[in-house]
């Protein structure tokens, strides 16, 4: 799995022109599942970004988690995260899980969010979606669950 986290003071994803997900401050996670991931990446990423001390503390360190500061997850499905742009200009998607199998991990990556405590919005699976945000720091990551095997 990889996303892409980006700490934001707002986040909104729209499908069909009707908001499907928004969220104040927290982070929103573009999703991307490949071929080959399982539960256990769809477990360890989540817990890796619910434990994520990106937040500012009272000094202004980035040292608080989500939970601690008090902020939403909007999780919004990308598979073009799952691109292999190596060969010429065109991305291959073959790297992407299929649509089956990604729907499954990325409800069970959100419900592992939710487990963690955290309140979770969604993208729709899917869909061509418009994502707003209002990037805070700017702060974003880059998670590969792939580095981790």
């Amino acid at each position: 799995m990889r996303a892409v986290v980006q700490r934001v003071g707002y986040a909104g994803v729209k499908a069909d022109k009707l908001v499907a997900g928004a969220i104040g401050p927290g982070l929103l996670v573009l999703l991307g599942v490949m071929a080959g991931d399982g539960e256990g990446e769809a477990r360890r990423l989540a817990a890796k970004i619910a434990k994520l001390r990106i937040f500012p503390d009272g000094a202004g360190r980035m040292n608080l988690s989500l939970a601690e500061a008090g902020g939403a997850v909007l999780a919004v499905s990308q598979f073009t995260l799952c691109a292999d742009l190596s060969k010429g200009n065109r991305p291959s998607f073959a790297p992407a899980a299929p649509p089956a199998l990604a729907r499954e991990l990325y409800d069970r990556f959100c419900r592992e969010l939710e487990a963690a405590g955290l309140k979770v919005e969604k993208g729709v699976f899917g869909a061509h979606m418009e994502v707003s945000l209002l990037n805070d720091g700017p702060v974003t990551l880059v998670l590969d669950t792939e580095v981790w095997r």
